[in-house]
């Protein structure tokens, strides 16, 4: 490249004298004259001055004309061959102006881009855009510099920067740079880089850029991940062939995978950049190229009948299996994978995310397309479906590869029964903490009954019927008998209940009651009974379970408003039954079960899980205690039973009992109920020493006893019991509660007995006599269930010493 300086239309350099500079000369000698004349009042020296000023004058010019190179030397002119190397260096237009406009310096650039070297700011025909380089002309020449950006000509889009410049800032600098187009290989990074190779990665395709060398440069995180194991792995600059691995059928496999891995269908795409050296060809091998790396799918036809193979095996899987796209879409699912996500035959969803709740969709989605696209891995994702969304289920995923579209395996397991035996041990253990709380509430309200209807009986013991105060107390008792009847139940529900246990057989017990339950059912619920074969005899208490079907009976009346049909059946359960019902909650052995189902409404979902639950009921105010399942519950908890529920919505309920078969030697033999030992008679005479720590309790029973002719001695407690009965009195008969503070009633009577070995010892209880039968296992003692009466007190006081040897 070559500069062209230009300066009054001609070269640089070829200077020529001025046509005016003689007649100046003349001038500047005629002034120079009369200055001296002026100064000196002498004509004759002023002429020789003006003549010595023409003669240097002249000599001056002789020898410039002489040594022309001499005189350049010292002028100020500017070194025009440094802005050409200057030039020559750049990729640059550049061209110089000075305060007049015109054009003093241009290079050969310059003229190419602009023909006819035309002086900026009118470099093209275009109005605005020589308007605009007018203003920055000014600007510079007012700030030092200007910049006007975007210029288009021709093909060409430009930047220009005007400079005020030159030793007495005379120029202006104007330099034409053109704008840097982005390379291809900027956009294949920044493709790479950011959300559009994040999205490649989703869609399964794994992108590397790699320069002629063969190194990395960069790539999508899908690559990252499965090369490098990190989605933020660093590996730029390093050797990508190292990543690689070729086996011996010429298949391309990553080698972080080894032999796991699936065969790799490579796609290569040439870069160039924007502006290439003369000559150089487009694409060549040796420059950057952009690699796209997809697993080899199963095309053909083999793969698409072992696809087909797959499918079928898995449908014949027992535990649910279904196979998705990269994009997340539901291929395959087999039976059991409907079933356990409760989807009618027939449905199949379009994603994975449709089967759970909608919060957890985001959360299927998003596990999906992980394992879709990543290494071969496999993990679990809570999930709640869309059926069943009060039960948190593992969804299990696995990626997998090779399969065609199939890169994802679902896995469901069906997990109704296990949720069903979920639901029964959490109520067993509500309804088991409910109990004891229950046991715990009748234990104190039996107390203060036993107080009550103890004073009651005293009470009546002084007044006669027709007394004013009779009826007011003979219906104290009357209300505090129904509060126990109440304790009773709570007892019966928290399995606390005094039982008199026999052998028996169900169907004995449900004829027994059947006239009963008619005239309860009434005219529009019909009654169907139906009884097994080689049913086994159950040890149960036939009182309660009397009780058990009545209540059960009732409630299935209360659910059949416009009439229906109420059937029990009893029926053997045998041990190979019970093992197939694959429960956890009754253990495999021999059962007689009893079933009382009806066709009424239905007991709804929600409400089935806490229909056993005490003071629990879905009747008007007024019209239900809630404790009728309850006790039932309980009884049949007592009885080493066990009950379910079933219902569907308008089709019914069904309650299911079921009592173990009797082993027992006297298993044939059924009980004789024994002959009541007819007496009436409860006076009696002895000392008792009574034991009780509640205070209202001991009272009424210490008078009721002296009433009775008895001597009586109290204690508070255990160990207070222990002096008394160390001391001077003799004493005939031990009453005493069995739970006391400090020392309970079963530890006094252990030490009691070792001084006197055949002291009679009647207990009462809060508590039924089987909770407390570890505690109280010893010899020659009687039970009394609290609340009692006066009169049931005097009968036991009279029995227990019954029992006492006779003196010899």
């Amino acid at each position: 490249m070559s500069a062209r300086v230009i300066r009054d239309g001609d070269a640089w350099g070829a200077d020529r004298p001025s046509p005016l500079a003689l007649p100046l000369l003349i001038l500047l000698a005629l002034i120079s004259a009369g200055l001296v004349v002026y100064a000196a009042g002498n004509w004759a020296l002023g002429a020789g001055f003006a003549a010595a000023v023409l003669a240097g004058a002249a000599l001056l010019s002789w020898y410039r004309k002489l040594h022309p190179q001499e005189m350049a030397v010292g002028e100020a002119v500017p070194d025009w061959t440094v802005a050409r190397a200057a030039a020559d260096a750049s990729n640059m237009a550049i061209a110089v102006t000075d305060r007049a406009g015109r054009l003093v310096c241009a290079s050969d650039l310059f003229g190419e881009w602009f023909p006819g070297f035309p002086a900026p700011p009118h470099v093209t025909g275009d109005a605005a855009l020589s308007d605009s380089l007018g203003n920055a002309a000014r600007a510079a020449w007012r700030d030092g510099e200007a910049r006007v950006e975007g210029i288009v000509q021709g093909a060409l889009r430009l930047d220009a920067f005007v400079c005020r410049t030159g030793r007495s800032e005379d120029y202006l600098l104007w330099r034409f740079s053109p704008v840097r187009q982005p390379s291809a290989l900027d956009d294949v990074h920044r493709l790479l880089t950011g959300e559009a190779g994040r999205q490649l990665g989703e869609a399964g395709i794994m992108a590397v850029m790699i320069g002629g060398e063969g190194r990395i440069r960069a790539a999508n995180g899908a690559f990252l991940l499965r090369a490098a194991g990190r989605i933020d792995a660093n590996i730029t600059g390093r050797d990508f062939a190292a990543h690689m691995r070729v086996d011996d059928k010429a298949r391309l496999f990553l080698a972080r995978e080894e032999s796991g891995g699936i065969p790799l269908r490579l796609l290569q795409v040439p870069l160039k950049r924007a502006a290439q050296p003369v000559g150089a060809q487009s694409g060549a091998q040796d420059g950057p190229m952009l690699l796209l790396l997809i697993d080899e799918p199963a095309g053909n036809a083999g793969g698409t009948s072992a696809l087909s193979y797959i499918e079928t095996l898995l449908s014949l899987l027992p535990f649910g299996l279904a196979m998705a796209d990269r994009d997340g879409r539901v291929l395959f699912l087999n039976k059991a994978f409907s079933r356990a996500a409760g989807l009618k035959e027939g449905d199949k969803p379009s994603y994975p995310g449709d089967l759970v709740v909608r919060e957890d969709q985001a959360a299927v989605a998003d596990a999906v397309r992980r394992f879709a696209v990543g290494p071969q891995m496999s993990g679990d994702v809570a999930v709640r479906m869309r059926e069943q969304p009060d039960e948190p289920i593992a969804l299990s995923l696995a990626g997998v590869r090779g399969l065609g579209e199939a890169a994802v395996l679902l896995s469901l397991k069906d997990n109704s029964e296990e949720s069903k035996l979920k639901r029964q041990v959490a109520q067993a253990t509500k309804m088991q903490a409910i109990g004891q709380l229950a046991g715990g509430v009748a234990h104190d309200f039996n107390n203060i009954l036993t107080a009550i209807i103890g004073h009651c009986d005293l009470m009546l013991m002084r007044h006669t019927p027709g007394d004013s105060d009779y009826d007011d107390i003979q219906q104290i008792k009357s209300n505090s008998n129904r509060a126990a009847g109440l304790t009773r139940q709570l007892l019966a529900f928290s399995r606390q209940q005094t039982l008199r246990p026999q052998i028996l057989q169900l169907p004995d017990i449900v004829a027994d009651v059947s006239n009963l339950l008619k005239r309860l059912l009434g005219e529009s619920v019909k009654l169907e009974v139906t009884h097994g074969r080689n049913l086994g005899a159950v040890r149960a208490d036939p009182g309660q379970l009397e009780q058990v079907i009545v209540n059960l009976a009732v409630n299935a009346r209360d659910a059949m408003p416009d009439g229906g049909t109420l059937n029990i059946q009893t029926y053997a359960v045998p041990a190979a039954k019970v093992r197939e019902m694959r429960t956890d909650i009754m253990p495999p052995a021999d059962y007689t079960a009893v079933r009382v189902s009806d066709t009424g409404l239905g007991i709804p979902p929600d409400i089935l899980s806490k229909i056993f639950e005490p003071f629990f009921t879905t009747k008007e105010l007024g019209k239900g205690t809630g404790l009728g399942l309850s006790t039932v519950y309980g009884i049949v908890k007592q009885s080493g039973g066990f009950i379910f529920a079933e219902s569907e919505l308008g089709r019914g309920a069904s309650f299911v009992i079921y009592l173990p078969v009797y082993q027992g030697a006297d298993a044939d033999q059924a009980a004789q109920p024994k002959a009541p030992v007819r007496r009436t008679e409860t006076w009696g005479t002895g000392t008792v020493l009574l034991v009780e720590d509640e205070d209202m309790v001991r009272a009424v029973a210490e008078r009721a006893l002296t009433r009775q002719g008895y001597k009586v001695l109290t204690a508070n407690d255990g160990e207070q019991g222990l002096e008394v009965l160390a001391g001077d009195e003799k004493i005939d008969l031990l009453i005493s509660d069995v739970v006391m503070p400090n020392m309970d009633g079963p530890a006094m009577v252990a030490r009691a007995r070792a001084s006197h070995p055949d002291l009679p010892v009647l207990f009462m209880s809060g508590y039924a006599e089987e909770q407390l039968r570890k505690s109280i296992d010893i010899a020659n003692v009687a039970f009394l269930p609290k609340p009692f009466s006066v009169s049931q007190l005097a009968e036991a006081a009279r029995d227990a010493l019954a029992t006492r040897p006779a003196p010899e």
